[in-house]
Order: structure tokens, then C-alpha cells, then sequence
């Protein structure tokens, strides 16, 4: 070998980063799939809109529990079991909406699914921390989460086409099956690079050198430190509004489309894929675009903030969904869908700026459990409304004005320039 070239170092870790983004992918397909077929259940178990808002809610009750629990789970038991145990768990929770016959069953399953489901990212971010150095950290969780808007993309059609085929049992029997396979590939599989068999001597000294594997020796922070800072609670509170958006718009379109556009199954698997595409294209842009201002001399605080704005500023295009032609509502919504996930990824970011290491996936659980509970909240008045008033004119407008008022909370009350002191 020319001694000028540089050493091959190994891919493997990004096999372990395109596994992530498989199980990602179906965690959000598993999760679409009551709300795609919601109309056709309806014909065997009488499901209210308030029932709907309900499961819901269930659903994101056991998730925000999960989604702060998660990391100590899998920090607990490890990685390689810990995500076997969430997968595998979220998994037969959908095998086990196929047995329901009333909606306390179906309650029961939705439960028992965000528990899972909400531990799904936690052990995903400890995986990436135990196979890739700092500098391709922010790649290998862009590939993971790319892995939510897939799911959801082939969700409807794909759930669609099992229905028309089969029936709407079968659609959660499959989709539980392929997630209790990838749960066992796993625990048979996965090791940390430290101790992986699969990892060549150079990568393994690649990682080494980077640091992977390496013990903060600094205490971890407790949560109850963490609410004593003021920018803690300025991210629950923007989390908190902003996912009850989201999460309204995730659960409720198909079910929408059915009620209020008339839209039977078939014509729900063809249109109900395209939002969720526009948040695919959202979170690239979302992280392309403030690195770019970076780039460019704009400061770091800055470079957040304008990105917030930008993506806030598409939310109240679901304004007009209610009142446009079916055309146009489809492509409002998905502008929302695009800007919440352009949203989603700067918010995400933040943590990462403000405080250290030891402290950031404190900080993270912390604000995905509130944004857990705000789309619980949300979803139950959203139920409430739906049956006294009859339209979705009231949760749109909602829906559309929460990433504005998010945006100014930030706005007025974050700082990141210069560098805060529990930053260090």
C-alpha cells in the first residue's frame, strides 16, 4: 500500500446507524397505523371522537413517561438489551390491537405502544454515543431520524393496500411481527465497538481515538438542578405547545380525511403519504440551514433563532386547511408538517448548545416528556371540540398559531450568545 494514501478505516458503524434508522422507521409506521385505519375499525368497534382523542392520549401518556425513563433503562440494563426489551415491547403492543373488540382493549394496546415506542430514541442516542465520534454524531442521528419520516411516508399507502387485501387486524399483526424480528436480530447482534467482533482494527482505533467509549468522569446532573435554570423550562414550555401541534396533525389527518373530505381508504393511502414527505425534507433543511448562517459569520444564537422563525413561520398555513379545496389543503398541511420538523431539529439542537455533555440527555428527556404531555393535552381537546362542535376549523387554528407564541418565548427569554455558564 502507498504509504501517501490514507489508511481504509471501516464503514461498520454506519451498518449499526442504518439498523437505528430501520427500527425508527417502524416505531412511527407502528404508530400511524390506528389512525390510518381508524375509519374501517370503526365499523366493528364504535369509536368516538372523543374515544379517538382518548387512545390518543393513552398512547402519549405512557410515551412521555418512557421518553424520560428511557435513557435510564437502557443506561441500566445496556443497549443492546435495553432496545431489544422497548422494540420488542411496542412491538406486540401493535400485534395486540388486532385482538381488541372494544376500545378499553384498544386503550390497553395504545398504553402499552408508546411505552415502548417511547424509549425508542433514548436508546437510539446511547447507541450512536457507543459507535461514532463527536464530529459524525449529528450524521449518524440525521440517518436515524430520517428513518421517522420513511415510516410514516409508507404507512399509508402500504397499511392501506394490507386492508383492502385483508382486513384491518391483519395490518397490526404484520407490522408487530417485522418489529419483534428486528428486536431479536438485535439482542443477537448488536455490541458496542468497543467489544463488536464485526469492527476492523483500524475502525475500532478510529472510534478509540475519537473517543468513543470514553467515561465522563464529571457527576451527572440532576433534574432537579436543571429546573432551577431558567432555559430549561423556555424549551419545556416551547416543546410543551409545539408537540401538541404536531402530534395533532400526525394522529388526526387520516381520520380528517375520512370525515371531513369523505376520503375512503383507498384515497387515504394515495394522499396521506404526502405531509409526511414535505417533514422528511423539513428536518434536512431544518439542520442544513443554520449551519449554513454559521458558515456565513452569523453567530451561533443567531443562526438558531432566524431558523425558528423561518420554520414558525410556515405553521399558520394550517389556518387555511379547513376552508381550501382538498388540492390546496394537502399542501398546507404539508408545509406545516415541514416546518414543524424544521422546527423540530433546531429545538432538538438547543441542548447541545446551552449545556454540557453530562448534562444533555437530561435536558432532552426533560423536554420530550413535557412535548409528550402537551400532545396528550392537546389531543384531548381536540376530541372535546370535535364532538360539541362538529369541525376542525378551532384545532387547526390551534395548530397553527402554537409555533408562533413558542418562537417569541425563545425569542424573549433564551440566551446563547455569549456562552450561559451552565453551559460549562
Amino acid at each position: 500500500m502507498d504509504p501517501a494514501q490514507p489508511t481504509p478505516i471501516g464503514r461498520y458503524r454506519w451498518v449499526v446507524g442504518g439498523a437505528l434508522a430501520v427500527i425508527t422507521a417502524i416505531n412511527y409506521f407502528d404508530r400511524q397505523t390506528l389512525p390510518v385505519v381508524i375509519g374501517e375499525i370503526q365499523r366493528d368497534i364504535p369509536v368516538s371522537n372523543s374515544d379517538f382523542s382518548t387512545l390518543q392520549a393513552l398512547f402519549l401518556l405512557a410515551y412521555a413517561v418512557m421518553y424520560a425513563g428511557g435513557g435510564w433503562l437502557v443506561d441500566r440494563v445496556g443497549t443492546r438489551v435495553g432496545y431489544a426489551v422497548v422494540a420488542g415491547t411496542w412491538s406486540v403492543a401493535c400485534m395486540l390491537h388486532a385482538a381488541a373488540s372494544s376500545v378499553l382493549g384498544l386503550g390497553g394496546a395504545r398504553f402499552l405502544l408508546g411505552l415502548g415506542e417511547g424509549g425508542g430514541f433514548p436508546a437510539s442516542a446511547k447507541a450512536v454515543s457507543e459507535w461514532f465520534p463527536a464530529r459524525e454524531r449529528s450524521m449518524a442521528v440525521g440517518l436515524f431520524n430520517t428513518g421517522s419520516a420513511v415510516g410514516a411516508v409508507i404507512a399509508p399507502p402500504l397499511v392501506a393496500a394490507i386492508v383492502l387485501r385483508w382486513h384491518w387486524r391483519a395490518v397490526f399483526l404484520a407490522a408487530g411481527a417485522v418489529g419483534v424480528a428486528w428486536a431479536l436480530a438485535w439482542a443477537r447482534l448488536y455490541e458496542p465497538a468497543s467489544t463488536s467482533r464485526a469492527v476492523g482494527s483500524a475502525e475500532r482505533k478510529y472510534l478509540l481515538d475519537s473517543g468513543v467509549g470514553r467515561v465522563d468522569p464529571a457527576p451527572r446532573v440532576k433534574w432537579v438542578d436543571l429546573l432551577k435554570i431558567r432555559d430549561v423550562w423556555t424549551l419545556i414550555v416551547a416543546k410543551f405547545l409545539t408537540d401538541g401541534a404536531w402530534f395533532f396533525f400526525v394522529f388526526w389527518l387520516p381520520k380528517y380525511l375520512g370525515d371531513a373530505r369523505g376520503f375512503k381508504m383507498a384515497a387515504i393511502g394515495s394522499y396521506a403519504w404526502i405531509p409526511y414527505a414535505f417533514a422528511g425534507i423539513g428536518s434536512f433543511i431544518g439542520g442544513w440551514f443554520s449551519a449554513h448562517l454559521i458558515r456565513r459569520g452569523f453567530s451561533l444564537g443567531a443562526s438558531r433563532k432566524i431558523a425558528l422563525a423561518v420554520s414558525a413561520a410556515l405553521l399558520p398555513s394550517s389556518l387555511l386547511v379547513v376552508q381550501a379545496p382538498v388540492e390546496w389543503a394537502i399542501l398546507l398541511v404539508s408545509i406545516a408538517f415541514l416546518g414543524h420538523q424544521f422546527w423540530s431539529v433546531i429545538i432538538q439542537t438547543l441542548p447541545t448548545d446551552l449545556f454540557p455533555p453530562r448534562a444533555v440527555g437530561s435536558v432532552a428527556g426533560l423536554i420530550g416528556c413535557a412535548g409528550s404531555f402537551g400532545a396528550m393535552l392537546f389531543n384531548l381537546l381536540v376530541g372535546f371540540l370535535l364532538d360539541r362542535f362538529g369541525s376542525y376549523a378551532l384545532p387547526f387554528f390551534l395548530g397553527g398559531i402554537m409555533h408562533p407564541i413558542a418562537f417569541m418565548l425563545v425569542l424573549l427569554t433564551l440566551r446563547i450568545d455569549p456562552e450561559p455558564a451552565h453551559r460549562r
